[in-house]
């Protein structure tokens, strides 16, 4: 008897699957397997190793995306090949394209084509990003987060250094992490500034 099968993935530990699982099983899965803080690149993943393992011939592999199975477009032709010649049905509850039989010509071609597009975005949201990075850096400012280490605390860590203040204590008295800490005293007077 055939049943429906779900895989979910978060990237980091921090992150929630539950709603990943509730909208597989939402879509008729059974059984949910899910993997915590892998990337989609690794094709040694724990839980989705146990989930190909449980799939038979005339399942059905619903996932909410592509990119929840497959990190780039080679892995993601490979999988639905394998899957395809193992009589197994894929679907993907974002990508209505992904709701066919992989194990006929024009499904591995539909999904082949959708894999290539999913590449494709991640391609264009890596080149904007260093677009964005090159154009900041043109203009004199630096891409990401702001610096915890202001004006004020920056020149008060190196008074304190000054005065034989370890990097440790330093970091405690201005509420922030020693790396940046050592970061700002390295950029203020060398990297003679931070040992010990």
């Amino acid at each position: 008897m055939s049943s429906i099968v779900g895989y979910a993935r978060v990237s980091t530990r921090e992150q929630n699957p539950a709603a990943q699982e509730a909208d597989l099983r939402a879509a008729g899965a059974t059984r949910v397997f899910v993997d915590h803080g892998e990337s989609s690149r690794i094709t040694e993943r724990q839980a989705w190793l146990a989930c190909l393992d449980y799939l038979r011939a005339g399942d059905t592999l619903v996932i909410r995306a592509l990119d929840r199975i497959a990190g780039t477009e080679q892995i993601a032709i490979e999988l639905i090949r394998d899957l395809g010649r193992q009589g197994i049905r894929l679907r993907s509850l974002t990508e209505p394209f992904l709701d066919v039989d992989t194990s006929t010509p024009m499904g591995e071609a539909i999904v082949g084509i959708m894999a290539v597009l999913a590449q494709l975005r991640v391609a264009t949201i890596r080149e904007n990003t260093r677009r964005g990075l090159a154009h900041a850096r043109a203009e004199g400012r630096v891409g990401g987060r702001p610096s915890v280490m202001t004006v004020e605390r920056t020149a008060a860590a190196v008074r304190m250094r000054r005065d034989g203040k370890s990097v440790a204590h330093i970091a405690r008295v201005l509420g922030v992490g020693a790396s940046s800490v050592s970061r700002a005293l390295v950029k203020a007077e060398g990297p003679a500034a931070t040992p010990g």
